[in-house]
């Protein structure tokens, strides 16, 4: 008989299964977040500077606390006369959402546990959003990372750029940076409300804000505003 002939099977790439996204588009998604929602870095380095916060404290509360809706409401508490430990408890409530945040992606996200310490300090609005809208768990995971790595980075850097070039740009409100934080943060929100619960909510909330307002210091509206929730959830459950 002839010469035994080794037969060479052909590789065979795995595909991904119809529930995986591909890594490209998954990494392309929490690029786009990251790069988008870190710019605005450069605003609070702008307001925190205006409302008398210097360079070194602007960068050392985006380095430690990096939750930009938070930020925004420590210091513009602040630039508008108010107390500083009303400013701190507004700002704390107010970021006491991404502990909620924290219980949900630790299901979905299941990360060893030596990396969960680093990885809770990333848990934002976000990183939440990019990978609560994946399919799997690896495009979760990804998702998260790449959208915290991009925004803390640049958020941080452009925070030190806003700070130490706001001399230059002078009052930050006729400008308009000092509603940039607010607007990011209302951007990303708007999408979320898909039920009428949720609508509801925000609705009663921004009335209660705007409503205290002129009469309440400042800080103080935004933990008036936070009984919006429970509100409505009692008044829901209460019907019939």
């Amino acid at each position: 008989m002839g010469e035994n002939q080794l037969v060479t099977e052909p590789e065979i790439r795995e595909a991904p299964t119809p529930d995986e996204r591909p890594r490209a588009a998954v990494v392309r998604d929490a690029l786009g977040v990251g790069v988008a929602v870190g710019l605005s870095g450069f605003a609070f380095g702008v307001t925190a500077a205006g409302a008398g916060i210097s360079t070194l404290q602007a960068c050392v509360l985006s380095l430690l606390v990096f939750t930009g809706a938070s930020q925004f409401a420590l210091v513009g508490a602040l630039a508008a006369g108010g107390n500083p430990f009303t400013a701190a408890a507004g700002a704390f409530f107010l970021g006491t959402r991404n502990a909620f945040y924290g219980l949900r992606l630790s299901q979905l996200l299941k990360l060893p546990r030596p990396v969960r310490p680093l990885a809770a300090h990333w848990v934002i609005d976000e990183t939440t959003a990019v990978a609560l809208a994946q399919p799997d768990r690896k495009s979760a995971r990804l998702g998260f990372t790449v959208t915290g790595l991009t925004l803390y980075v640049l958020w941080n850097l452009t925070t030190l750029l806003g700070a130490l070039g706001a001399e230059a740009i002078g009052d930050t409100r006729a400008w308009g940076l000092d509603a940039a934080g607010p607007a990011v943060f209302l951007a990303l929100l708007a999408p979320m409300l898909k039920t009428s619960t949720e609508r509801a909510v925000a609705a009663l909330a921004l009335v209660l804000g705007l409503g205290f307002l002129p009469v309440l210091p400042a800080g103080v509206p935004v933990l008036i505003a936070a009984l919006a929730a429970p509100v409505v959830l009692w008044t829901k459950g209460r019907r019939p």
